[in-house]
């Protein structure tokens, strides 16, 4: 005769199912949700607050040498990892808060809306022909001297911006929160903001800034790819964007913004890419596609491409947080 405890033989599926994984899931859910709706925090933003922090750093630290930017790069990195760890810690035996907590920092890292908000707001100057108000609402999307830049270069400006930036802004840092969680949101939109502030070829930051660079390479190799393959399924247009990316990427001389610049172009039918000015270096992308340079037309559908390949990045971050967090019960 076999004495078992039907309550007990359900009970770990039913701790399995409740476990930090779907909390993980519901968090980046919620997170992703709220940057739809309200975008970034418009006061004591945290990354603002992490920039801050990492420029008055930079000035004892500063020296023109890989090692010095290395030490600058792996504090600050560190530190923002460790807080991430200590608040998954906290929460994980506890399903609400571990939820709001993983849906607070997921919206915090996240910049999806802001950057369709800046696309909309791109597209309605180069609509009315309002070119100098376009070139400097540039520089709210990327660093090139737009001083010489007319309405169909500010509108390749745009699009390859807005692009790039998805994966940046939004794939990546779902795909790390799915990962490892709130210290994967944290850490790396603390690489990324610490390479949009010194990982330049700038003579200033060309060794100071390299370890940042290279660590946002690292974090961005296998998300810029989903990022690449999420953009033809989103545009339903796979093929084309898959065979433009095999082709193409290798002409960027990113590593990341390649792939998914090159699906972006086959995906759109357009052809990106070109001479690229930073002020006081010039950069060539390569020649991304096959279809026309892009007009002010098509900033509008790349910003449409951009929200949907966001709303899949969610489905598929939340579907990795639940099968990460599988097995992990509350108790």
């Amino acid at each position: 005769m076999r004495l078992t405890n039907p309550r007990r033989r359900r009970g770990p599926s039913r701790r399995t199912w409740a476990g930090p994984g779907v909390s993980r899931a519901l968090g980046l859910a919620f997170g992703f949700a709220a940057d739809r709706v309200l975008g970034d925090p418009q006061r004591f933003h945290p990354v603002a607050g992490f920039g801050q922090a990492a420029a008055r750093l930079e000035r004892p630290l500063y020296a023109d040498s890989r090692a010095s930017g290395a030490a600058y790069t792996t504090l600050l990195v560190g530190a923002t990892a460790a807080a991430g760890l200590l608040a998954e810690r906290a929460t994980r035996r506890h399903p609400v808060l571990h939820t709001a907590v993983t849906a607070a920092a997921t919206w915090t890292v996240l910049g999806a809306r802001s950057l369709e908000r800046e696309a909309e707001a791109m597209a309605g100057l180069l609509e009315e022909k309002d070119i100098p108000a376009a070139r400097d609402r540039l520089s709210h999307l990327c660093a090139r001297d737009a001083s010489a830049l007319e309405a169909d270069e500010l509108a390749r400006a745009t699009v390859e911006s807005v692009a790039e930036n998805t994966s940046d802004a939004c794939v990546a840092p779902l795909l790390w929160g799915g990962a490892l969680g709130v210290p994967g949101l944290l850490a790396y939109r603390a690489v990324n903001t610490l390479d949009a502030m010194v990982g330049y070829r700038s003579p200033k930051y060309v060794n100071f800034g390299w370890a940042s660079a290279r660590l946002d390479d690292v974090v961005n190799l296998v998300p810029a790819r989903v990022c690449a393959a999420l953009t033809g399924v989103a545009a339903g247009q796979a093929r084309e964007s898959v065979r433009v990316w095999r082709r193409d990427a290798g002409k960027h001389p990113s590593p990341n913004a390649g792939p998914v610049e090159a699906a972006y172009a086959g995906a759109l039918g357009l052809t990106l890419g070109g001479t690229n000015s930073y002020g006081t270096y010039a950069e060539n992308r390569g020649t991304l596609g096959d279809g026309p340079t892009p007009t002010v037309a098509d900033v509008r559908r790349t910003a449409t491409l951009a929200r949907r390949v966001g709303v899949a990045a969610a489905v598929l971050a939340a579907v990795v947080g639940v099968c990460n967090g599988r097995g992990r019960g509350w108790g």
